[in-house]
């Protein structure tokens, strides 16, 4: 019932309680990037084998 594969889905349930730590704004699952998106904060936080990394220092900033 784990999942094996590196870019493992994100736990809806999961989702719905995590916010960014910088913002504290709700975020989106980009399922193709595996990535946690915070449209306020500008930042792509990545997902490393279903965990969701949310260090500001370890997210990608997002593109204008």
């Amino acid at each position: 019932m784990s999942e094996t594969t590196h870019d493992a889905p994100i736990d809806p349930r999961l989702l719905e309680i995590l916010v960014c730590p910088l913002t504290k704004g709700p975020l989106e699952y980009d399922r193709a990037a595996n990535e946690l998106i915070s449209r306020k904060a500008g930042l792509a936080y990545p997902v490393r084998d279903g965990i969701p990394i949310m260090l500001p220092e370890e997210a990608r900033k997002l593109d204008a």
